[in-house]
């Protein structure tokens, strides 16, 4: 999957609090690693976390390996705002 940068940060800044930890419990993985998802690095211990940056007009392209983690974020952003919305 591709993304730009800025849409990445957005959605990652959209989440409520508590969501990387929520996220990085349920899949078993550190919460730095979720973040890292997001773009704060793209080494984990020296691991990829599985996103690749290329520059590029608004902050660049990511591309994402694996997009189980914006699923989530996605899917935990959508809920929240059908809770304010009852």
């Amino acid at each position: 999957m591709t993304i730009t940068f800025d849409e990445l940060r957005q959605i990652k800044h959209s989440l409520p609090t508590g969501s990387i930890s929520r996220i990085a419990n349920q899949l078993g993985v550190e919460n730095q690693t979720v973040r890292n998802y997001f773009g704060g690095n793209d080494l984990d211990n020296g691991k990829t976390v599985g996103i690749h940056l290329e520059p590029g007009p608004s902050g660049g392209i990511v591309h994402l390996d694996d997009d189980t983690i914006l699923k989530m974020a996605l899917d935990i952003i959508e809920s929240s705002k059908q809770a304010v919305a009852n």
